[in-house]
C-alpha cells in the first residue's frame, strides 16, 4: 500500500462525508464537490490551506501531531479513525514483512480450556494462528482450510457456509474491511497483507464496495449473531484478549450470557464436539 496515496484518499473520503452544516458553517452556493472543500477544512483546524493541501496530497513528513490532531478535530473523526490518520502520518519506514511464529503450547493449552466458550488466535493480517474445538465447529474447521487462506478476510468473503452462518453478514463484513483496513495502516509495506487485500478485490464485488468506504476498525467488542441449526440464532459477545508477547495477536473469545439459550446450544455443542461427555441417549451435531 501506498501510505501517501491512502492517506489522500482518506482524507477525501471524510471530508465528503460532511456537510457545511455538520460543522456549523453556512453554506457558500452551488458546490461543484460532495462534502466539505479543501478551504472549510482549513479553517475549521486553523491551518493554512496551503498545510492542508499538502497533507491532502499524502505529505505529510513534516506536520506536526498538533495540526493532525487539529485536522482530526475538523473532520470530526472517531478514536479509531484518529488512530489511523496518524498511523498514515507515521508510517514505519522500510519493508516490514509479517512475522509468522509458531504458536506456543500454553497458548494453545489455554484455547482448549475453554469448553463452553468458542475462541481462536488471530495474527497479523487477520490470520488465524490456532482456535480450539468449539470455535472449529461453531465458525469452520480451520485444520481443513490451508494455511495461506486461514484469514478472517476470506473466511468472510469467500467461505462458502459465511453467508448462512452470520445473522448480519453485511455488518460482519463491515466489521472484516474495517479491520483489514487499519491493519494496512500499522503495515503499510507488508506482502502478505497486501497480496491478501489484492486476492479479496479480484475475487468478492462485496469487499471491493465496502474497501472503497474507508472503514476503519472502531472497536474491540462487540455482538454477532449466528445462524447454527439445530438452535437458531445464537447471541453472543466478544472479546478481544492479548495472551502473547506480540501486540499484533489477540485471542477472540465468544460468550452467552449465563442461563441463556444461547449458553445451553455452546454446552450441547461442546458436547457434540466432544469436548465434553455427551448423555449416552442423546449425541446432537454440530452447527
Amino acid at each position: 500500500m501506498d501510505p501517501s496515496g491512502a492517506l489522500r484518499d482518506f482524507l477525501l473520503s471524510r471530508r465528503a462525508r460532511l456537510r457545511p452544516d455538520d460543522v456549523g458553517l453556512s453554506g457558500h452556493g452551488p458546490r461543484r464537490v460532495a462534502g466539505l472543500r479543501r478551504e472549510e477544512v482549513a479553517e475549521l483546524a486553523a491551518v493554512s490551506l496551503e498545510h492542508y493541501i499538502r497533507l491532502e496530497r499524502g505529505h505529510a513528513s513534516q506536520v506536526s501531531d498538533a495540526v493532525l490532531d487539529a485536522v482530526a478535530d475538523a473532520l470530526r473523526l472517531s478514536p479509531g479513525e484518529r488512530r489511523y490518520l496518524h498511523s498514515l502520518a507515521r508510517p514505519p519506514a522500510g519493508h516490514e514483512k509479517t512475522s509468522r511464529p509458531g504458536v506456543r503450547p500454553s497458548v494453545q493449552h489455554v484455547l482448549d480450556s475453554m469448553i463452553d466458550t468458542p475462541a481462536y488466535l488471530v495474527g497479523p493480517g487477520g490470520t488465524v494462528l490456532a482456535w480450539n474445538r468449539l470455535a472449529a465447529a461453531v465458525f469452520a474447521d480451520f485444520s481443513r482450510i490451508p494455511a495461506g487462506q486461514r484469514t478472517v478476510g476470506r473466511l468472510v468473503f469467500t467461505h462458502p457456509r459465511a453467508r448462512r452462518l452470520y445473522a448480519d453478514w453485511e455488518a460482519k463484513a463491515r466489521e472484516a474491511v474495517s479491520y483489514l483496513r487499519t491493519e494496512t495502516g500499522k503495515r503499510p509495506h507488508d506482502p502478505a497483507l497486501a497480496d491478501e487485500i489484492r486476492q479479496l478485490t479480484a475475487r468478492s464485488e462485496d469487499f471491493r464496495r465496502l474497501w472503497s468506504e474507508q472503514l476503519v476498525l472502531e472497536t474491540t467488542h462487540s455482538t454477532v449473531r449466528l445462524i447454527c441449526p439445530p438452535f437458531g440464532r445464537l447471541e453472543l459477545s466478544w472479546e478481544t484478549l492479548q495472551l502473547t508477547d506480540s501486540p499484533d495477536e489477540v485471542v477472540l473469545v465468544y460468550t452467552a450470557a449465563p442461563g441463556s439459550p444461547s449458553a445451553e446450544a455452546l454446552r450441547t455443542l461442546s458436547r457434540a464436539a466432544g469436548i465434553t461427555p455427551a448423555p449416552a441417549d442423546r449425541r446432537p451435531r454440530g452447527c
